[in-house]
């Protein structure tokens, strides 16, 4: 019998897959449990449907994250820091920083995980952070340090 599954199951498929079981399987593990719809021409008509639209939403945000990206690249964050003796930075600026001032100076709503920053800024001075927004997206953020 073949099955559409509804869910990933271990050592089976996973979720939106059609795969083919024994008809006992089938009738008293996965349709019962409802991981799986029998593979009838309708079910497999909808499944063709809903992976349609599912890439048609998958596509637009991926041209949303690239229009945001476009914004994010524009934008140069400023950030004060204090300075220590002969004008040396006195700490240092991090990713949880940016993405505040971010939101406030530009309404750029940027989680601050997706900034890529590999150690905190202990510097004076403009840096370029690269900032993930999407698996296939990454725009990168100038974040401009002066003294306070």
């Amino acid at each position: 019998m073949e099955v559409i599954l509804l869910e990933d199951v271990k050592s089976l498929g996973k979720k939106g897959e059609v795969v083919k079981v024994s008809d006992g399987y089938a009738a008293n593990f996965i349709l019962p449990k409802k991981l799986g719809v029998e593979a009838t021409k309708a079910n497999l008509t909808q499944l063709k449907n809903q992976k349609k639209k599912e890439a048609q939403e998958a596509a637009d945000l991926l041209e949303k994250m690239k229009e945001y990206a476009k914004e994010v690249e524009k934008a140069t964050i400023r950030v004060t820091m204090k300075a220590g003796e002969g004008g040396r930075a006195f700490g240092s600026i991090s990713s949880k920083e940016i993405a505040t001032e971010a939101k406030k100076q530009f309404g750029l709503d940027i989680d601050k995980k997706k900034i890529q920053l590999p150690e905190p800024i202990r510097n004076f001075g403009t840096t370029e952070v690269q900032v993930k927004l999407h698996p296939q997206v990454t725009a990168t953020l100038k974040v401009s340090v002066t003294e306070a």
